[in-house]
This record gives structure tokens, sequence and C-alpha cells, in this order.
């Protein structure tokens, strides 16, 4: 008898930037051998990224083979980081079913982008003239989940390299180990590991169930979300949603229920989504500070005012959309063009 496993997520469903299918390989980016060794292999696919934007053809991932420089990754200018092995970004013509092993190559953010040798999607040959360089949040929820998880991670390693190329305990140049995910510092030998923030993001609602939305300071007038804030150190996720929620809109809140989380690489955040309730919606007063304004608003009240481009809400990658909509119990309309 034959059986099937059924996968199970969170009430918010895989997000768009949470569907990862890569194999991270963390049993073998240890081995200090193990980047030098996969990077002549005819199957091993580089990912460039450049000032965080990656390059992206019909909708997908464009892949290159390994420079044809004869540089080892120890040798060369750009940082390398071993992403992890994909069946899905093999070529066809190296025979066999071996998966592709995935390196990403960080560009120096001060030039020009590179120029790609041999790019291709999915093992086949594409136009280098028909490559754009885009964001993750511009195209992560048209990716497939494998392009999406690559994408997601390449950004927030290479974020990480960025803010930390000197020991915090006494300032030396570290250097780069366990194929990208380590660096030492060489006067210590402390290690240091790419870290995550967590913050909660909540949507809050009212005995009526209306949902309220803030306008954050650093936003145009007309932009509204669901309020968040990062979670303090020695606190739970339950905690930081009472706390943040009243910090920003002086409301009480009870009820915190887990939806789903996401990464958010922008530089290092995981996004927690939340629903919790008040029983005196009366009382939301914004901070002034953080958020300039909070506004309730019934479902028809937010439909018709998005519609009219009275009111701009977030994008299609964030998990603020998906806690709008899984409140709101369908597709929103889709946003204007931000004006901020």
């Amino acid at each position: 008898m034959t059986t099937h496993r059924t996968e199970s997520f969170p009430p918010l469903g895989r997000l768009p930037l949470a569907r990862e299918d890569v194999d991270r390989g963390c049993e073998v980016r240890a081995q200090e051998s193990w980047l030098p060794s996969i990077w002549s292999r005819p199957e091993t696919r580089v990912l460039w990224l450049h000032g965080g934007l990656a390059p992206v053809y019909n909708g997908q991932l464009v892949l290159c083979p390994v420079p044809d420089d004869d540089l080892a990754p120890a040798d060369r200018h750009e940082t390398s980081v071993y992403l992890g092995r994909s069946l899905e970004h093999r070529n066809g013509s190296t025979g066999g079913n071996s998966a592709a092993e995935l390196v990403l190559l960080i560009a120096d953010s001060s030039g020009p982008a590179p120029i790609l040798d041999r790019p291709e999607v999915a093992g086949t040959p594409i136009d280098a003239e028909k490559i754009a360089w885009v964001g993750v949040r511009d195209v992560a929820a048209a990716l497939s989940s494998r392009d999406a998880g690559i994408f997601v991670e390449a950004v927030a390693v290479a974020n990480w390299h960025a803010r930390n190329g000197f020991c915090p305990r006494c300032g030396a140049a570290t250097r780069i180990t366990t194929s990208g995910w380590v660096r030492v510092c060489p006067q210590d030998n402390s290690e240091h590991f790419p870290r995550t923030d967590p913050a909660i993001i909540v949507a809050i609602t009212d005995p009526d169930d209306r949902i309220l939305l803030g306008n954050n300071a650093q936003w145009g007038p007309t932009r509204f979300s669901t309020l968040a804030g990062f979670v303090e150190p020695g606190e739970s996720l339950e905690a930081a949603v009472k706390r943040e929620i009243y910090e920003e809109s002086h409301l009480r809140v009870h009820s915190p229920r887990y939806l789903g989380s996401q990464p958010w690489p922008f530089p290092q955040s995981l996004m927690l989504g939340f629903t919790a309730r008040t029983d005196a919606p009366e009382e939301a007063v914004s901070d002034g500070e953080e958020v300039l304004t909070v506004r309730w608003f019934t479902r028809d009240e937010l439909r018709e005012q998005v519609e009219r481009g009275d009111v701009m809400i977030p994008g299609a990658s964030s998990i603020a959309r998906a806690l709008l909509e899984h409140w709101y119990g369908g597709s929103l309309p889709e946003p204007r063009t931000l004006q901020n």
C-alpha cells in the first residue's frame, strides 16, 4: 500500500517569500573543500547578485555556468556562497540525474552589473540582451517556488556579508569560511554567523470585525498597512504583539493567534504574522512618531478606497498583504503605483 504525505501549512498558506524548495546542503557546506570541489563540476551553476538585484528572464532566474577564467572561489574578487542544490536548474547536457550545485557570486555594487557568460534558464540557453536585473520584491510573487527560495536566500546572505566584514569584538577584518556561511576573526578566532531579526506583524480587529491599519512616518500619506515591530530580547512573540500594538496605537489587544511567517531580507528580518483583537476600538491613537495615523476599515470601505486610489496597500509579495486578504476573505484590488 502506497501512502502519500500531505504537507500542511499555517492559515496564511505558503507565502511568496517562504517558498523554498532547494536543498541547502547544510551537511556538506561545512567542509572546507566543498566549494572548491564543486567549482569545476559541469552541473554547477552561478547566480550573480549586483546591488541586491538578480538577473531575470521571462519571469525566471537566470543562472550561468562557472566563469571561464580559471579563478577558484578563494581567488575571486566577488564573495562566493554555496546556496544548495536543485534538480530544477540542472542542465540536461551534463547527462544523468545530477542536481545543479548552486553558487552565489556577489558582484561589487559600486560598478556596473556583470556581463553574464552563457546565461540559461532551467538549463536552456537564453539571449543575454533580454535579461533584466530586478529586486526580489519586484518579482517574488511571480517566481517559481525554487527561484523564490534561491533569490531570498541569496539576498539575505549577501546583506549579512555586506554588514559583517569586521569582528564586532576587536574590529579586525573577518575571513569567510564554511562555503560562505561563517565569518571568522583571525585575531580571537571568534565565529560569526548570519542572524535573523524576528518581527511581529498583526491584523488587529474589533468587535465589528473592522481592521486597524496605520500610516508609517516613512511613507506617503495614503499608504496604509498592518502594524508591526521587532521582538525585544527575552520577549515571547505573544508579548511582543501586545507591547508593540500598544506602543504604536495605544490599544490593548488580546488573543494573539499565529498565522504564518516569511523572511524579509531587508536587511535581515523574519516576519511573523498574527491576528489579535481589541474590545475598545475607540481608544486607538497613533504614537505620532513612528505611526502618524491609524484608521479602522470595514471590508467595503477598504475595497472602495483602494479601488479609487485613496488608499494604497502593501504589494503582493508582503506578508502584510496576505494578512489583509486573509481578513478580507479574498483578493483585494491591485494597488496603484505608490507615490512616496
